[in-house]
């Protein structure tokens, strides 16, 4: 990790808006003032949430402190990942790589090309 003290990043997604802080820690992640299991009863938008953090073997170094604004509960989900996702990158560049392999599509809307054969 290059840096020890809080670091930012604001993730979005539909019509949520994250505004995330991290740092290194034990591995806790609240939202809103709240544990990240009260705030997401859902076992599905928690998994997909830590998922940046289980990809970069970070999951219990790194606490995440947010703030969600906007949008539904998986809109949120999917604000908070990107913020955290982003936060991770911030925090050291060589995992950008890592990160953005598991991402997904080159852009907003261009999907990969379609072969037939």
């Amino acid at each position: 990790m290059a840096s020890a003290d809080k670091t930012y990043a604001t993730g979005k997604r539909k019509l949520a808006i994250c505004r995330a802080w991290g740092h290194s820690g034990s591995g806790q992640i609240t939202v809103n003032g709240k544990s990240i299991e009260s705030y997401f009863p859902r076992a599905t938008h928690r998994a997909m949430i830590t998922y940046p953090l289980e990809i970069t073997n970070l999951l219990d170094k790194i606490d995440i402190k947010a703030t969600i604004l906007g949008g539904g509960t998986s809109g949120q989900a999917g604000a908070l990942r990107h913020a955290i996702s982003k936060v991770l990158v911030t925090m050291d560049p060589a995992l950008r790589e890592v990160v953005n392999k598991e991402g997904g599509q080159k852009g907003a809307r261009r999907r990969f090309q379609f072969s037939k054969r």
